[in-house]
């Protein structure tokens, strides 16, 4: 008996380590930056411009614009938790190599930008590079594009603006969902401190929205995808299922390349 209550204190003491843990280090869980020297210089087998745009709060941050002589259009891409733009660029390239201009930012701490990340600062931060496009295309030529973590910036752009059309990949009910399907005993409601509600965002989107997801998604379950697909209220959505798909490989799928030129028409 008394070895049976020492191993429940063990176990107690562990889980409570743990669930500590998580609370401080969570953002070194969710965003999983790689930084990048300042004189780094990207290349891309596309003309681009690099800028940067700085904050309200003297922040500065990277961004490139993929640029195409008469382009169909303009494409505001917010990318994954990990990398920088060396490794997303060439990624949002093939949306350059559809004749589409492309801007695509590094998040605070990501690559060359600067600034301390919040779950208010990443709004803000967007919002800033919507106005930055806002300036140079019209409206009614924006897409918005956002992967994995990025899908959760994306919807509140949209719900903030008039973009003609809302692209996710991989996206999530909210960050609640996607915790509690790592770690399903652990009290998420009390250590999560990143909410990114897409579900709430998502009922003021009015634009065409067009989500892809992959059935076998470990990072971001194809079922959270779907309840948020769900969730949409307006007609105006479609949701195009990849059998097998995984998390970072839907682009090499049949499903994705015969669909992606009718989606970015956004007829």
């Amino acid at each position: 008996m008394r070895k049976l209550k020492k191993i429940l204190l063990w176990g107690i003491s562990l889980y409570s380590i743990a669930i500590v843990l998580l609370y401080f280090f969570q953002e070194k869980i969710i965003f999983q930056p790689e930084v990048l020297p300042k004189d780094h210089i990207f290349q891309f087998r596309h003309p681009f411009e690099e800028f940067f745009l700085q904050t309200n709060d003297n922040s500065r941050l990277n961004a490139i614009r993929f640029v195409n002589e008469d382009p169909k259009g303009v494409i505001l891409y917010f990318h994954g938790n990990k990398g920088n733009l060396k490794r997303w660029g060439k990624i949002a390239m093939f949306f350059a190599q559809k004749k589409y201009d492309i801007i695509i930012l590094d998040y605070r701490g990501y690559g060359k930008s600067t600034g301390k990340i919040s779950e208010q600062k990443l709004y803000e931060d967007a919002q800033l590079f919507y106005n930055y496009v806002l300036e140079r295309y019209p409206e009614d030529q924006i897409m918005i594009y956002g992967r994995s973590i990025g899908t959760g910036i994306a919807i509140k752009m949209a719900s903030d603006n008039q973009p003609s059309h809302l692209i996710l990949e991989t996206p999530y009910y909210n960050m609640k969902d996607v915790a509690e399907s790592w770690l399903p005993y652990f009290p998420t409601n009390l250590v999560l401190r990143y909410e990114i509600p897409s579900n709430e965002f998502i009922q003021n989107v009015v634009c065409n929205i067009t989500i892809y997801h992959g059935t076998n998604d470990k990072v971001v379950p194809y079922a959270s995808g779907k309840k948020l697909f769900n969730n949409i209220p307006v007609s105006n959505k479609r949701m195009i299922t990849i059998p097998n798909g995984a998390h970072n490989n839907l682009m090499q799928f049949d499903e994705y390349l015969t669909t992606i030129d009718e989606v970015l028409k956004n007829d």
